[in-house]
């Protein structure tokens, strides 16, 4: 017997579609209706034959006249039609049904069928491929609008179909996570009303209704719930309340530079939230070269001058190595600064983790190596993630748990620009800082985006700054020929590759040194090539997007990009970010053969503005927020029906009712909130199973 409730208790439903429906996310009854139709067939539109329209959808009402189908099965892959000619009095019509020899059974000279698709003009008359039909007695409902279902194997829509109505009329509907008062403010439609309307809606107006309600509760219950999760872990953690001092003025005089008045503005907000007794979650955004790095040296001087200990972990052992350099430079005969990655010696990994189980070492920078379970610190107090969303959850954690009894403070750094409402997403749970001001004296970097016939040109530019002793980075967006790209991407049909990228450039450049790094190398394999560059023992780097974030190479002055169009407009600008470090002027080059309107715009977009942020509102327009990282990074749960390129004015009301909500009762311990804290647990359990 079947619990009531599950997707078991449904007709038409064994062990093997549950199983197939279960891969699809659908458990349960509830979980079928927030299983949003993708796209609707609308069946409304009644056209007789003699009217069909070229390609334009269509229900037609007709007699079948005949059945002609191959007596034989197809072989060798041809498609093997069964031909129906219908006819509804003002002309004849073919349907089409290819590799489907059994359909012939189920029409008959004299059956009255609906049929809906697509007509299209062959030399016999007006046909329709595939169309979908039901035979008139049966299908007096045939027009209507009709959901189409993402699915998978072994569920057809027909299947999908039958469900939802079947769980619509038992009517066992999830609880609205809503509060009233928020729903009559923003007049939204009721919840059982939008879950009817969504799946079959008696016209446009009611489907624009129902979606409105299911984007705004959507995005209301993902932004409460953030807010929601951090008031919870807000309460059961003990911090640090960190003094008064230093205060920033006491970093700027060891700095060997003005900072500017971002790295002014963050510096402050990230003291004020050390000086108070809960843990500090802030995020730090900024653009490339918008001086990060200073930031986190501020906010760890801040803990070393109260006694505890700061670690710094970076995703690279050659980016941690930088940190490193520079912490130590800066805080030379003030602070111990130690390094701690893989690439030691077991001595002095040794050494290491004794100094910081002893007090020793007040700031940390290291690897993933900071996290292993032998490394203890004395009383660790801050925690610093630089390009945090090469961590996972647990890698954070787990980093956090070392500081024993108090949870320390954690800032987490990112170098891509994201919007903020975005940003307010997919950060929800933190405080953000954002550094929007370069140093001054950054020369811009000089963009051009170029077809493939000019792609001599910009090799031959390369080799003139190789001979002046500059440096160049060559971009490809897969690692071989025939490979699908770094980033997921279709197949890599006509795509250069950083492999026969490199064996072109050697024999091109037989008077420079030309390097090849990705992702597919070991991470000790990655370190020496970079490194290699890095010490300008390398002239020219082929490389995928594992450059796109971290190093610090003044030397080089020229970025060329294959194939710009397989990479999203905030990727382009964080590779471009490669270059223009020093003082020499530099130079970035975006090769592209697509005719793709989009490609056009993004590559206008780039070389119009070195913005990144004003580049992300762009990226975000073109692409939607796929392109960033973090939604499945952070645990947060996929979007069913909101588009975040699409709703940022209903992400912006919906977060600030949310934000408004939780002020007035943060644990959500009033009874007109109790749907919403239902939901929230059971949103919670997900994201931490």
């Amino acid at each position: 017997m079947t619990a009531p409730g599950t997707i078991e208790s449904l007709s038409g439903v064994g062990p093997r579609k549950a199983e197939a429906l279960r891969l699809l996310g659908i458990g349960t009854i509830s979980d079928l209706l927030r299983f949003y139709p993708r796209r609707y067939e609308d069946r409304r539109r009644l056209v007789r034959i003699a009217d069909l329209a070229e390609g334009e959808p269509a229900v037609v009402r007709a007699a079948v006249e005949s059945v002609t189908a191959p007596p034989f099965a197809g072989r060798g892959g041809k498609k093997i039609p069964t031909r129906i000619r219908v006819n509804d009095g003002s002309g004849a019509l073919t349907v089409i049904f290819f590799n489907l020899p059994w359909i012939r059974n189920t029409f008959g000279p004299g059956d009255v069928f609906w049929f809906f698709g697509a007509a299209h003009t062959s030399l016999a008359g007006p046909t329709m491929a595939h169309p979908a039909f039901e035979r008139a007695e049966e299908g007096e409902d045939f027009q209507k609008i009709v959901p189409v279902y993402r699915v998978g194997a072994g569920i057809s829509q027909k299947l999908m179909r039958s469900l939802t109505e079947q769980a619509l009329r038992i009517g066992d509907f999830p609880e609205d996570p809503v509060p009233a008062g928020i729903a009559a403010e923003q007049r939204l439609a009721p919840s059982d009303f939008a879950l009817r309307a969504i799946h079959y809606p008696e016209d446009d107006s009611s489907l624009r209704a129902a979606r409105y309600r299911l984007v705004f509760e959507e995005l209301f219950v993902l932004q409460a719930g953030l807010l929601w999760f951090r008031s919870r872990r807000e309460a059961v953690e003990n911090g640090i309340a960190f003094s008064g001092a230093p205060c920033p003025e006491d970093f700027y005089a060891i700095l060997p530079f003005a900072p500017t008045g971002a790295q002014k503005r963050s510096v402050r907000e990230i003291y004020a939230d050390m000086e108070k007794p809960r843990p500090m979650h802030r995020m730090l955004q900024g653009d490339v070269g918008s001086g990060k790095t200073a930031v986190a040296m501020a906010t760890c001087l801040k803990a070393a001058q109260n006694g505890c200990q700061a670690v710094v972990m970076a995703p690279t052992e050659i980016l941690a190595a930088q940190h490193y350099k520079e912490f130590s430079k800066v805080y030379n005969g003030i602070f111990r600064v130690d390094f701690l990655a893989s690439g030691l010696t077991a001595k002095e990994k040794t050494a290491v983790k004794e100094r910081l189980a002893a007090g020793e070492t007040q700031i940390l920078i290291g690897t993933h190596a900071v996290i292993e379970p032998d490394v203890r610190f004395a009383r660790l107090g801050l925690v610093v993630t630089d390009e945090q969303h090469r961590f996972g959850v647990e890698q954070r954690l787990r980093l956090r748990e070392k500081g024993g009894a108090y949870a320390p403070d954690v800032l987490v750094m990112t170098a891509t620009p994201i919007p903020r409402t975005l940003a307010l997403i997919l950060y929800g749970d933190l405080d953000i800082s954002v550094l929007d001001e370069l140093p001054p004296g950054r020369v811009p970097v000089e963009t051009r985006f170029i077809g493939t016939e000019k792609r001599d040109d910009a090799y031959a530019f390369a080799e003139k700054q190789l001979r002046r002793g500059r440096q160049a980075y060559v971009v490809a967006p897969q690692i071989a020929d025939g490979d699908d790209d770094e980033e997921g991407g279709e197949e890599g049909f006509g795509v250069r590759s950083a492999e026969s990228l490199a064996t072109e450039l050697r024999a091109r450049f037989p008077d420079f040194r030309v390097g090849l790094l990705h992702g597919a190398l070991r991470p000790r394999e990655k370190d020496a090539i970079m490194a290699d560059f890095v010490a300008g023992e390398t002239d020219l780097l082929v490389c995928t997007v594992v450059i796109e974030v971290g190093v610090h190479v003044p030397n080089a002055t020229v970025m060329i990009v294959e194939n710009a169009e397989r990479f999203g407009l905030a990727q382009l600008h964080q590779l471009r970010g490669r270059v223009g470090r020093g003082d020499a002027r530099s130079y970035c080059v975006l090769i592209s053969d697509s005719r793709s309107e989009i490609a056009r715009k993004r590559g206008e977009a780039l070389a119009s503005t070195g913005d990144g942020f004003r580049i992300a509102e762009m990226d975000l327009a073109l692409r939607g927020p796929g392109d960033f990282f973090g939604v499945r990074q952070h645990g947060l749960p996929e979007l069913e029906i909101a588009d975040l390129a699409k709703h940022l004015s209903i992400v912006q009301t919906a977060g600030a009712l949310a934000r408004r909500l939780l002020e007035e009762d943060p644990f959500l311990e009033r009874e007109e909130n109790a749907a919403l804290r239902r939901r929230l647990a059971q949103l919670q359990s997900r994201m931490e199973s």
